[in-house]
């Protein structure tokens, strides 16, 4: 067995990256209102840790830096990196990070857009770009041929890792990938024990077809918090009483049931076009000392702060309007990506 980990998000970190939004992208109608929840995202996680940000070019970077300023967010702490993007969902454009005797090792998966459904040809390239870039410390990237999107696994940093079998056996990422060849793949690559795989669960409106990371979530190694809906009338209410039943059936490594926290689903929040979009609570992002929840101006946003707050008693928890985010189908979660210590130049 391999010695690599996959480390969990509470790993102590270097930093957060972000591709921020710009006009040549599906953001143009919503920029202003972007700009402004991406400045507040920067200002907070800089206050506990370094944010790399990729900027589309000259101009937009030094639009980034005067919003910044303005918003009082000390420059020190942020890292601009020029790079084309085609969107802003770093969690899956970016690094997945591994550690292998203290030492991280950057994985560099191929990107598609969600099995083609959107343009990514830059995107893809961004993590090497990144790389040649000499934004990293003395650490090593690893080209993976496999397609494959942060926001699709949750691991414990224990072995244990959990995901969807809509999103990884879509033959619209991998054709013919069987279940076992993920987990023999994960197991050389990420050094996992065992894989969670669950057959139930999905957001009307998300494009990625069921990411993990937004329907159930490690806090610790015996914890899951999860999307939950207890209204019969709505349509999420068969698949993720399903899931939820799937989840109640899980184990620990130590055949313990693990502690179940539902995040209750808000209320449908719709667009302009009518289509309702994909709000979940369990798109929240952990950073050092903190917890960042995304809410949406929903009368149960202050029950999932509150059960959050519970899962990491020994963080801060965050809240971050992010309406406007889910505009183009993701939430907090999916605009992020954790950057473990040992990752970053210093």
């Amino acid at each position: 067995m391999s010695n690599r980990i996959l480390p969990a998000e509470w790993y102590p970190q270097d930093g957060i990256l972000l591709t921020w939004p710009h006009a040549d992208s599906d953001w143009a109608p919503w920029l202003s209102q972007i700009d402004k929840l991406y400045c507040q995202i920067v200002k907070t996680i800089s206050l506990y840790e370094k944010v790399l940000l990729v900027c589309f070019d000259d101009q937009h970077q030094t639009h980034i830096a005067k919003l910044l300023k303005e918003s009082d967010v000390a420059l020190s702490k942020i890292l601009f990196k020029i790079i084309s993007s085609n969107d802003s969902w770093a969690r899956d454009h970016g690094p997945i990070t591994v550690i292998e005797d203290h030492q991280p090792t950057l994985l560099d998966f191929a990107f598609t857009g969600w099995g083609g459904k959107y343009r990514s040809e830059r995107d893809n390239l961004i993590s090497q770009r990144l790389f040649t870039q000499n934004t990293f410390n003395r650490i090593d990237i690893e080209a993976q041929p496999l397609i494959l999107e942060g926001g699709s696994i949750d691991c414990d940093g224990q072995g244990t890792l959990l995901t969807t079998e809509d999103c990884l056996l879509n033959p619209n990422r991998n054709t013919d990938l069987t279940k076992s060849d993920y987990e023999n793949y994960f197991r050389q690559h990420f050094g996992v024990q065992r894989v969670l795989w669950l057959s139930q669960g999905e957001l009307v409106g998300d494009d990625t077809d069921s990411h993990i990371d937004m329907l159930a979530r490690f806090c610790d190694s015996k914890t899951i918090a999860y999307t939950a809906c207890d209204d019969k009338k709505d349509i999420h209410f068969e698949p993720l009483s399903f899931m939820e039943k799937e989840l109640q059936s899980f184990r620990t490594l130590t055949n313990q049931p693990y502690k179940l926290v539902a995040l209750p689903i808000p209320a449908p929040i719709h667009n302009d076009q009518g289509e309702r979009l994909p709000a979940s609570y369990a798109n929240f992002l952990i950073i050092n000392g903190a917890v960042l929840v995304p809410v949406y101006g929903d009368k149960n946003d202050q029950i999932a702060v509150e059960r959050l707050a519970e899962c990491f008693p020994d963080r801060k928890i965050i809240p971050i309007n992010c309406r406007s985010l889910i505009e183009q189908f993701g939430s907090l979660h999916c605009i992020s990506m954790q950057l473990p210590a040992g990752t970053l130049k210093r």
